[in-house]
């Protein structure tokens, strides 16, 4: 087996493209060094309020959006604060506005102050958010075979279903969309951290591989939903575009604009492999997602209460790769070790971290949502808290299945079910 592995690893990297250039610059932020931002949210008056409206603040007319601009201003200048930028949020029925709080003004004093005036629906800090993953491991050989392959069958999965029809947003840094096993799998690329073209970076590009790399190609990976289509959304950055060591990191604005585009552009899944405190602006908006029947998938952080944010809200798939005593309420086990996957460059290499677990959750799912055509997915689950890949499937299938059952007599008899209809 061993020597298997080092044959694969071999081949992996003689398919691989030469690695770009450095990026020339990092990425931009929307944070300012030793200055705190907020959030600060001004009501939309009912008239105006369109949640159906076009993205990026297509409705309401030029006069009311500058009046708005003009009262975000003056709340700016008579708190002693700096207007940093803005960004409508219709389904909410608020304008989002960044304020920059000077070293030293205490920034709940500043929200306090600022949330007392009339036309402000609530203000918050600007939070931070980590991606859950630990770097790929350097000079080490990809293994034969990717977990889930064994683990959850997926040949005898694809044979199925593949997540064809279902659309996956993939909310993270910036993917390679360009990548050989990735190339043709997506339907959107959006960037809501810089208004610059960015490098693609290591975290997103493993994500997204995980989910829906290309399969039957002959090189690299086959991804859990290699039928979805995705949407790459950065709006996380690389710290450092120096070092795949560097953490990955989000605000609560470049979050809830991505998710806005997600929800807005009919996601079935969204995938969110980060974790960090709580923030009531993406708590909203993960509500609206939910309710839409959208599938919510995060990563779940040990460190964290309840896992973190948004893994401990309500109705969110909350997926971890560690072993755990308890996993209670919709915290899965998934593979997250070791993982082969896409990388920059045209290259793969392994990963590790919840991030990844959540990336094969979220691939499942889709696979479950081509085949119950939308809606809530239930995932199975076994004594350990790991995912029943077959058991999850087979609740979609109008076959007879139980865990370890042979998948690939499902599928025979679900075609034939199909062939008589």
């Amino acid at each position: 087996m061993r020597g298997a592995a080092l044959m694969l690893a071999l081949a992996l990297a003689l398919v691989a493209l030469p690695t770009p250039p450095a990026a020339a610059a990092a990425a931009e932020t929307v944070a300012t060094a030793g200055d705190a931002q907020i959030l600060v949210m001004l009501r939309i008056a009912p008239p105006r309020l369109r949640p159906g409206a076009g993205y990026g603040g297509s409705y309401g007319d030029a006069a009311a959006v500058a009046a708005r601009k003009r009262l975000a201003r003056g709340i700016a200048r008579r708190n002693g604060l700096t207007l940093v930028d803005g960004w409508p949020m219709p389904m909410l029925g608020v304008d989002c506005f960044v304020m920059r709080v000077p070293r030293d003004k205490p920034v709940d004093a500043m929200i306090a102050a600022i949330a007392r005036d009339a036309n402000v629906a609530w203000a918050q800090p600007m939070q931070t958010y980590e991606a859950r993953g630990n770097p790929p491991a350097t000079g080490d050989p990809l293994y034969l075979a990717q977990p889930a392959a064994s683990a959850w069958h997926l040949d005898a999965l694809h044979r199925v279903a593949t997540g064809r029809g279902v659309r996956i947003a993939v909310i993270d840094s910036k993917v390679e969309t360009r990548h050989p096993d990735l190339a043709g799998q997506f339907v959107a690329d959006e960037d809501f951290v810089s208004t610059t073209a960015a490098a693609p970076e290591w975290h997103g590009t493993g994500v997204a591989g995980i989910i829906g790399a290309r399969a039957n190609n002959g090189i690299g990976i086959a991804g859990i939903a290699p039928g979805a289509r995705m949407m790459a959304l950065r709006a996380c950055w690389q710290s450092s575009p120096a070092t795949i060591r560097a953490p990955t990191l989000c605000s609560s604005l470049t979050l809830a604009r991505a998710l806005q585009f997600a929800i807005e552009h009919q996601a079935g899944v969204i995938n969110m492999s980060l974790s960090g405190p709580p923030d009531p602006l993406l708590a909203r908006l993960i509500a609206i997602a939910l309710d839409r029947d959208i599938s919510v998938v995060a990563a779940y952080d040990a460190r964290l209460p309840r896992g973190g944010f948004p893994a401990s809200l309500p109705g969110v798939v909350a997926a971890t790769n560690e072993s755990m005593q308890k996993l209670g309420g919709e915290v899965y086990r998934a593979p997250g070790d070791d993982v082969p996957t896409t990388q920059p460059g045209g290259k793969w290499a392994l990963v590790n971290g919840s991030s990844f677990a959540a990336a094969h959750s979220s691939g499942l799912i889709a696979i479950v949502r081509e085949r119950s055509r939308g809606g809530k997915v239930a995932l199975a689950r076994l004594a350990n808290g790991a995912i029943d890949a077959c058991a999850t499937l087979a609740r979609s299938l109008p076959a007879d299945c139980r865990c370890g059952c042979d998948l690939a007599g499902v599928a025979a008899a679900d075609g034939a079910l199909r062939s008589a209809r």
